[in-house]
């Protein structure tokens, strides 16, 4: 089977499995992995292992010319819709090097304890970010779940990697195409602190949303993995 016809039956199994999505919320958990693991499979066929441009791409591009100017715009409507979360340090937003937008949902507030269901309250913060990646659409979406040191290794990992699910699914169904958006689980191995305080493994349970620009004849870079977090020592709220 060729590039271009796996690239097609994977598009055709996301639309497939998007529309299958109902009420019930394990139905759409595990929608929102299989949603992930295709997405995936999806881009890993777009990009070209030699050149690193994209091809077969929905996804539309910006200049490097412009696309300062076009992620500004984008930081600023998350800045405007997401104050609230951000007076209630629900979300944390920062710029990266880049351009690439980084968005930290404190896991208190989106997931209860050991669970990876997202909380209702917190759906509307989400139908927000939805809303704004679906207006900005030259973007590529990582969604990256972590947790602290407790626990095993292996738990950790999959907990991560069903949090990153959850919110790929719940963005799925607010309207953003299954393959602008990839989930990545790292458990505990990408700490922003030391996991010896409270303070610290506090700060390591998180799901980060990196938005990350597509620029004309640098396509691939979107699609590149985002990189480990650097610490900051910087304590906050949350739970495993």
């Amino acid at each position: 089977m060729n590039r271009c016809i796996k690239t097609g039956v994977a598009l055709a199994i996301l639309t497939t499995l998007t529309a299958c999505a109902t009420d019930d919320p394990n139905r759409r958990a595990k929608t929102g992995a299989a949603i992930g693991a295709v997405a995936g499979a999806v881009l890993g066929h777009q990009v070209n292992s030699k050149s690193g441009r994209f091809v077969g791409a929905a996804v539309g591009a910006v200049t490097g010319a412009t696309v300062g100017d076009y992620m500004d715009k984008q930081q600023q409507q998350f800045e405007k819709d997401l104050a609230q979360e951000q007076q209630q340090k629900a979300i944390e937003i920062e710029r990266l090097k880049d351009n690439t937008l980084k968005l930290s949902l404190n896991s208190e507030v989106s997931f209860d304890f050991d669970s990876a269901a997202i909380k209702p309250a917190f759906e509307p913060s989400l139908t927000k970010l939805a809303d704004v990646l679906k207006t900005y659409d030259r973007t590529v979406i990582h969604i990256v779940g972590h947790t602290d040191s407790t626990g095993s290794d292996e738990y950790n990992l999959k907990l991560s990697q069903r949090r990153a699910d959850s919110v790929v699914a719940y963005l799925v169904r607010g309207g953003v195409p299954p393959d602008r958006l990839r989930s990545e689980g790292r458990g505990e191995a990408d700490p922003r602190d030391s996991n010896a305080t409270e303070a610290g493994r506090q700060l390591n349970r998180r799901v980060e949303v990196f938005v990350k620009p597509v620029v004309e004849g640098a396509e691939g870079s979107a699609y590149e993995t985002p990189a480990a977090a650097a610490p900051t020592g910087t304590p906050t709220t949350g739970s495993k």
